[in-house]
């Protein structure tokens, strides 16, 4: 969701973390947010979710997110920083929340790029096209991107509408509603929400976690 101002804070203070972006293939919302409730770790992981990084980690990011949500896009710098800071230890799954004109097109482009085998390629390039495609019902630009970082897009365009992939989303908003997810990103570390909205309290939950685990 748009979040203005907050939006270009934190993309200023997290640009610096894009140039660790090359690891991530080795594997706003006012600044205070209530905490999300305490949801049951079904709610947050399926078998069907997209998982970024060592699937033995024993620390999980939840991210709940809209491809199209500009604060989701300022926020992927740190996370993908987080993973490459921690490859043993930390891994992401991704669950889909749709506000945006356009964002169930651009879920059903990543979905199609992970049956393909290019999702975390395809994300990165989805994510850093998306000024160009925010808002937008066709998405134009999220394709043309795509089909840079590898989609075969002919073969994503027929699949797209598929009933698994039509499954994930309608599980994800199911879970999203059930959970209570009122805005995107939100973030679960090990099932536990952020105490309030920021990236320090990402990562100093991050960071608590895995020490609680060495």
């Amino acid at each position: 969701m748009n979040r203005g101002l907050t939006v270009l804070v934190i993309a200023s203070v997290l640009v610096i973390a894009f140039a660790g972006g090359a690891l991530w293939f080795k594997s706003a919302q006012a600044p205070e947010q209530a905490a999300t409730p305490p949801a049951a770790a079904s709610s947050l992981v399926r078998f069907h979710s997209p998982v970024i990084g060592s699937a033995s980690a024993p620390v999980t990011i939840v991210e709940f997110f809209d491809p199209s949500c500009e604060a989701c896009r300022a926020f992927f710098p740190l996370v993908k920083k987080l993973l490459a800071d921690n490859p043993d230890d930390v891994r992401l799954v991704l669950r889909y929340v749709l506000f945006h004109e356009g964002s169930e097109t651009a879920a059903r482009i990543l979905e199609t790029a992970r049956k393909q085998g290019v999702y975390p390629q395809v994300l990165e390039a989805v994510m850093a096209s998306q000024p160009q495609w925010h808002d937008d019902s066709q998405v134009t630009m999220a394709w043309a991107a795509a089909e840079q970082a590898g989609l075969d897009v002919d073969k994503a365009k027929a699949e797209m509408m598929s009933a698994d992939i039509t499954s994930t989303l309608e599980k994800d908003a199911a879970d999203a509603k059930a959970v209570g997810i009122r805005q995107t990103p939100t973030f679960f570390v090990n099932g536990k929400s952020l105490p309030s909205f920021g990236s320090e309290q990402l990562i100093n939950l991050v960071e608590e976690e895995i020490a609680q685990v060495k």
